[in-house]
Order: C-alpha cells, then structure tokens, then sequence
C-alpha cells in the first residue's frame, strides 16, 4: 500500500531536517534551531511540529548515531569472519560511518534520554565481545584497551575540511595508519599510561 502524497512529504520533509541538524550541529553543536530550518528549506513552523525542541532534535541525532554503531557492530560480529578482518571493518566502519560526529560530538549538549542509555548498553557489549574476540585470537596488541576505542574514535572524526569527499579520503588514509598501529606485531613496548576509565568517558555527557 503506497504512502498518501501527505505522509510521503512529511517524510521527505523529515529526511530534509535531519540531514540538516546533522550538517549545523556537527559544524557548531550551539547553532539555533533556526539554523536547521534554513539549512533544511522548511519553515521553522514545519521543523516544529516534527521536534518540538532543538533538545529533542539532538536526541534524535544521537540516537541516529548510535543505531549506526550497533549496525556497524553486528555486521562484523558474524560467525566465521577472521579476527583482524573483523576488527579492521569494524574501526573502519565505525569511522566511514562517522558515529561520532552524531554522539561524542554532540556530548553535554542535551539530557540523555533512557533511549540513548539503552542503545549505549547495546553497543557497548557488542564492542566487549568483538575485543575479546580479537584478544582470544591476538589479532590486534595485547595491551588495547576496550576504552581506548572511543578515543581512537574521536581522533578520526576530528579529521575534517569543507569537502565531505575529500573528509572521507583524508579518514580512509589515517585508519589504515592507525590500524597498522594496531597490529600486534607493531607493538614495540607497551603503550605509556592507562586507559581512560568508565568515569571518563561518561563525564562528557554531563550536560554543563
């Protein structure tokens, strides 16, 4: 049964605002809604009735980011695949998909909702399993840590100029430097320090 012309412009319209926050907000998470409303072509009355805050907008987002992370995770948790190929597209993946201009980016910026809690739980066993997959296997060095994924994470989001193309090839480039960091047989001594704990991690979503 196809959609009424009404539904179906209401989900263009939708698709419009979304892309759009993803745009603004990754450039400037303290941009005004507004900002969205003219990035999108609809008026600020329409971007209402659809999110009737820009904090629910940015829940969305993340919510959004954090499905892709879960997406990312299960396609590479697959009986059979080998270990370091499963790491290697995970990490890869994760970045392609940029996850974390849509979550860590957008950290303190609204009140996590009992969603966002629920997917996070989500993917962090998904994380937990592939880590220990690759540990069993030594596929990647013995000392990564589980939380040192989200700062490695950060590192390629950060990876960004005006052209999305060339962002992407720029990412491409630096994750294949950092996954032959990885390997075990790259570790020429033990990497300085500890990693960041849960509490760390989990600061940056306190909101100021």
């Amino acid at each position: 049964m196809e959609a009424s012309p009404r539904r179906a412009d209401a989900a263009r319209n939708d698709e419009r605002i979304l892309a759009a926050a993803r745009a603004v907000f990754v450039a400037d998470p303290a941009a005004p809604i507004s900002a969205v409303a003219h990035e999108a072509g609809v008026g600020i009355g329409a971007l209402y009735r659809r999110y009737p805050s820009k904090e629910v907008l940015l829940q969305t987002l993340c919510a959004d980011g954090l499905r892709r992370y879960i997406e990312v995770g299960e396609r590479y948790l697959v009986a059979g695949l080998d270990p370091w190929e499963a790491f290697a597209g995970f990490l890869s993946g994760i970045v392609e998909s940029d996850v974390h201009s849509l979550t860590v980016h957008l950290a303190g910026t609204f009140t996590p909702t009992e969603e966002r809690r629920g997917l996070v739980t989500t993917a962090n066993a998904l994380t937990t399993r592939l880590m220990k997959k690759v540990h069993r296997a030594k596929a990647v060095r013995a000392d990564l840590d589980l939380n040192d994924l989200p700062m490695l994470f950060e590192q390629m989001s950060a990876i960004r100029v005006r052209d999305e193309e060339r962002t992407r090839a720029l990412r491409r480039r630096y994750v294949a430097v950092l996954l032959d960091a990885l390997r075990p047989e790259a570790a020429s001594g033990k990497l300085p320090g500890v990693p960041p704990t849960d509490e760390e991690l989990g600061e940056r979503w306190v909101r100021d």
